[in-house]
């Protein structure tokens, strides 16, 4: 995996933030979801690397990356902390402006950042989310059973760490089987990876600490720029699963799309084919949309 790519963590004031980097051409950051870390680009990152500078990097409390101490309010596991190391560890990287692709977590850390630093973003792509606070204001029986980290990692300490360090691999296993993607895109190296941080107490810690975040500090934040009416000014790519929630759960709204053109001056997008994990599923698919939109 990642035959190719310079592995670097990169000691920020905050946290230390590991990445690999390979590639020549514009400069391109992606960013993971949960349960995973940066290899959920194993398969996508080298074909992007082709025209692009790519950067995958491991958000704050994942994988390789730092896990520095929380608060009572959460505060240093919201998104818009998360995005700020990463707008630190793209200028280190040499890059003052770049796009972005998140998917699930990173998405949302992605598109924070294009809110908060639209002078960095030059485009965005958001891979089977819509907004935080969108999500959760329309959060029912549905959402809650379908994507249950939302509410049980969000519970206060120490209940979801003890329970879910305690069945590490069976959590691992039931996200990566039960939300529309088939098991078998998965490497047995892989699982091992994933199933290695929720096993470490302080990444497992930090994980819980930022969907606590995502259930208060970060539904307050989308609260307050949706009601400025404040947008995101970059191109915008919204892709979301064809087998998944996103794809039934809006349609009397319009669908994702309808929800993200409330936030974003210009947006396009479409269902894609495969469950939530879709860029693993279909990589090559998945990196030719990325091309057709980053390219233009």
């Amino acid at each position: 995996m990642f035959v190719g790519f310079e592995s670097c963590l990169i000691d920020l004031e905050a946290a230390p933030i590991f990445a690999r980097v390979a590639g020549q051409g514009p400069p391109l950051l992606l960013l993971h979801g949960f349960p995973e870390t940066h290899l959920m680009w194993r398969d996508i990152a080298p074909i992007l690397a082709q025209e692009f500078t790519v950067v995958c990097a491991d958000l704050r409390g994942y994988g390789q990356s730092g896990t520095p101490a929380s608060t009572t309010d959460h505060g240093p596991y919201t998104k818009r902390a998360m995005a700020e190391d990463m707008v630190n560890l793209m200028k280190r990287l040499g890059h003052d402006r770049f796009m972005v692709v998140g998917h699930d977590r990173g998405g949302r850390v992605a598109y924070r950042m294009a809110l908060d630093c639209p002078s960095v973003v030059r485009k965005l792509a958001v891979l089977d989310v819509i907004p935080t606070a969108e999500a959760w204001d329309r959060a029912d029986a549905r959402f809650a059973l379908s994507f249950w980290p939302w509410s049980l990692l969000a519970q206060p300490a120490p209940l979801p760490e003890d329970m879910i360090g305690a069945a590490a691999d069976s959590v691992i296993q039931a996200a990566l089987s039960g939300w529309g993607s088939p098991p078998s895109i998965f490497p047995q190296a892989v699982r091992a990876n994933y199933a290695a941080m929720l096993k470490d107490r302080e990444h497992l810690h930090a994980i819980c600490e930022e969907y606590r975040a995502a259930a208060t500090l970060d539904r307050d934040h989308d609260a307050a720029d949706r009601s400025t009416a404040r947008k995101i000014a970059c191109p915008v790519l919204a892709l979301w699963s064809g087998n998944g929630g996103l794809a039934t759960w809006y349609l009397e709204e319009g669908g994702p799309l309808a929800i993200w053109r409330a936030w974003c001056e210009k947006v396009e997008g479409h269902a894609v084919a495969g469950g939530h994990f879709f860029p693993e599923e279909f990589p090559s698919q998945t990196a030719q949309e990325l091309v057709a939109f980053l390219e233009v």
